[in-house]
């Protein structure tokens, strides 16, 4: 990819993972850094900080892990699954779910605007969990190639987050969708199948997942979909 933006080498970034400060949170900064296995993460008032640690956590399609207990749900059909339906939605609801050990939140107003922008240009895509019409669990991410970078996502009745995530892992074999990066590691996500790999190879498999087109448009409508590299 012709990326407008370099950052400096990921293998630099400080054992935190830490590798820039500043920049913008624009379309281009975005692209260019998940390209270059980087992404952002601050807090309200703070500068931009940008990321790639070391281990990443990645999820292999392949390997996600069903329980039986969420089998009999996604069999159960109680939940009903849309892809970039509500967005906007999903991204609001993530920003506003509590979080283990955490006071706040990360996504901030600025990471909203951003990544909304992100959708609106074909970019990120969400997946959605309804119940009885109402959203009740969603994940929202960023496609570049075949790659899938997650970012956050949310529940309001057990397992809606998980059968969100069981349709991206679908949608990804269908498409063949190399690996969905789950940045940070965190037991929820080991439990489900996403393993720690160096960044070492992370960018290796990044690097091969960008040399196929990225699926550009609403996923929700296949016949809409368009690509670039």
């Amino acid at each position: 990819m012709d990326l407008p933006v370099q950052f400096p080498d990921p293998n630099t970034a400080d054992e935190d993972g830490l590798l820039a400060v500043g920049g913008e949170l624009t379309p281009d900064f975005l692209i260019s850094a998940y390209a270059q296995g980087v992404f952002p993460w601050f807090n309200e008032g703070d500068p931009y900080l940008w990321f790639s640690p070391d281990p990443r956590l990645v999820l292999f399609p392949e390997k996600f892990k069903v329980s039986k207990s969420l089998q009999q749900t996604i069999r159960s059909k109680k939940f009903e699954v849309k892809i970039d339906y509500d967005f906007k939605n999903v991204i609001y609801n993530c920003s506003s779910s509590p979080r283990t050990g955490q006071a706040g939140t990360w996504i901030t107003s600025e990471m909203i605007e951003a990544y909304c922008e992100m959708h609106r240009l074909g970019l990120a895509h969400s997946f959605e969990t309804y119940k009885n019409g109402e959203l009740v669990g969603g994940l929202y991410g960023i496609s570049l190639g075949k790659a899938f970078f997650g970012e956050s996502m949310f529940y309001r009745a057990t397992d809606a987050s998980k059968v969100a995530l069981f349709h991206l892992v679908q949608f990804c074999l269908n498409h063949e969708i190399r690996f969905i990066d789950a940045q940070q590691s965190t037991p929820h996500m080991k439990s489900l199948g996403a393993e720690e790999i160096s960044r070492v190879e992370f960018l290796s498999l990044l690097n091969t997942a960008l040399e196929s087109p990225t699926m550009k448009g609403l996923w929700n409508n296949m016949t809409r979909l368009s690509t670039e590299n």
